[in-house]
């Protein structure tokens, strides 16, 4: 049993490593953008980052829809089936492309639901402006995030961890560059950091797709060829994996953004503290979300192969690798919080002096929370390696939105906690989803005890 632990251990850590470097690469354009935001002004700050949060909002939902690539492929790969897996993927690239056309529309009217939402007129036409040039990434994002999934159930993750911190770089510093005109740039301030984006989303998607033609053991799946012939028995399929994944990231992701909208009724400074917090969380998150997918992956494969003990053993192993990280990342939070809010205002500043304040008690109970909010996230990835989407969707409706969202409006609003009790109410669904999440993994693995 050891031997085998340790054989999981390797092979998950092996497809972890990239997968959480490249969502932590990735998640440092957002946090780059943060920092450059907070720089052009407290205004820009609290604009670009709930124009930023709903844009992400709208990726991840569209995101967890072609995610069903990933268990699917999987499980082909587990079972050696080389045909099911080509005709999976060429299903995804279709997909991806019928998200992103009414994803995109949506995204160009955001201006009048947040107008609708009580944002202040500032904040409403600084974020349009951000948000009116990145929905033209949102095809290249969204075809990215379907080719990880298939790369990453092929147990192919390394190059998604290269080309993601090319993009990053790239975006950081096109960031720099015409978001404050340098070198000769005009200053494009929020816009600037848009386009920049962009074109980093565009170049990841295209270094991707050259890499699977490429690469000597990822061309044999003929991803591209006959990618025109629609088989919709197969697109059926992956909607009806994919859309409860979808549910799922509107469910997670829209509980965070509708905080975020409360914050931004509680005033300026409260979103912007609030702001801060989320961005240093959602850097860190990263990774157990990148543990997730692995989990995705190495439990799918197991489920390939019929394998339930195998398949729970994985879970478990990922799980524990995820508490294991996030205890030290919460210690570091705990020990250093105004360092870590350093990183975005200027703590001598006393215009920054509210801000900071707001923001302290946000950073601790976030910290705390990040335990089993890494539980959640890697036994939710378990579950979709099992191809178990519908009833954990269900599970989150009621964990984060009936007892988080509801439990973090009563506390902000009417025992007058503000920012800090919408943040407590949120973790205590989080903390409600782990548990059932588990339960429910242990569940659908309990006959390898018989």
């Amino acid at each position: 049993m050891r031997s085998h632990i340790r054989t999981e251990i390797q092979a998950f850590l092996s497809l972890a490593i990239p997968l959480a470097s490249a969502q932590v690469a990735q998640s440092a354009t957002g946090f780059a953008d943060t920092v450059m935001m907070g720089r052009l002004g407290q205004e820009t700050l609290a604009a670009g980052g709930i124009a930023s949060l709903t844009y992400i909002t709208l990726l991840n939902i569209a995101s967890g829809i072609v995610m069903g690539v990933s268990p699917l492929v999987a499980e082909a790969y587990g079972a050696g089936r080389k045909m099911r897996i080509e005709q999976v993927a060429r299903q995804g690239l279709w997909l991806s492309l019928i998200l992103a056309i009414p994803m995109m529309l949506l995204i160009g009217h955001c201006d009048s639901l947040m107008s609708r939402l009580g944002q202040a007129a500032t904040t409403v036409t600084l974020a349009n402006t951000y948000l009116d040039i990145m929905l033209w990434g949102f095809f290249p994002a969204l075809g990215f995030a379907m080719l990880r999934g298939f790369v990453a159930g092929l147990s192919y993750a390394r190059p998604v961890m290269i080309i993601v911190i090319a993009g990053t770089i790239f975006n950081i510093v096109g960031n720099y560059v015409l978001g404050f005109g340098k070198f000769g740039f005009p200053r494009m301030e929020i816009g600037g950091l848009a386009l920049a984006s962009i074109l980093s989303l565009w170049g990841m998607f295209l270094a991707l797709v050259a890499y699977i033609l490429r690469h000597k053991r990822l061309r044999i799946y003929r991803l591209f060829q006959k990618w025109h012939r629609l088989k919709p028995g197969l697109l059926w399929e992956l909607l009806w994996i994919g859309i409860p994944m979808g549910i799922f990231a509107a469910l997670e992701t829209g509980l965070f953004t509708t905080v975020t909208y409360l914050m931004g009724i509680l005033g300026t400074d409260v979103l912007a503290a609030h702001q801060i917090v989320l961005q240093t969380i959602i850097v860190i998150f990263m990774v157990p979300l990148g543990m997730s997918f692995a989990a995705t992956a190495r439990v799918g494969q197991w489920f390939g192969r019929q394998d339930l003990k195998g398949a729970r053993r994985a879970g478990y192993v990922g799980i524990g690798i995820g508490v294991g990280f996030m205890i030290i990342m919460s210690i570091a939070l705990l020990a250093f919080p105004r360092q870590a809010i350093g990183l975005y205002l200027d703590l001598s500043n006393p215009e920054n002096a509210n801000v900071i304040q707001l923001a302290m008690p946000m950073l601790v109970v976030a910290a705390l929370a990040q335990l089993v909010d890494s539980v959640q996230k890697i036994a939710i990835g378990a579950l979709y390696g099992l191809q178990d989407t519908r009833v954990p969707t269900l599970l989150s409706f009621l964990t984060f939105w009936g007892v988080g969202l509801s439990g973090g409006y009563v506390l902000g609003f009417h025992f007058g906690l503000g920012g800090v009790g919408l943040w407590i109410g949120q973790s205590v669904g989080v903390t409600v989803a782990a548990g059932v999440f588990v339960w429910r993994f242990c569940q659908l693995t309990s006959s390898t005890d018989n």
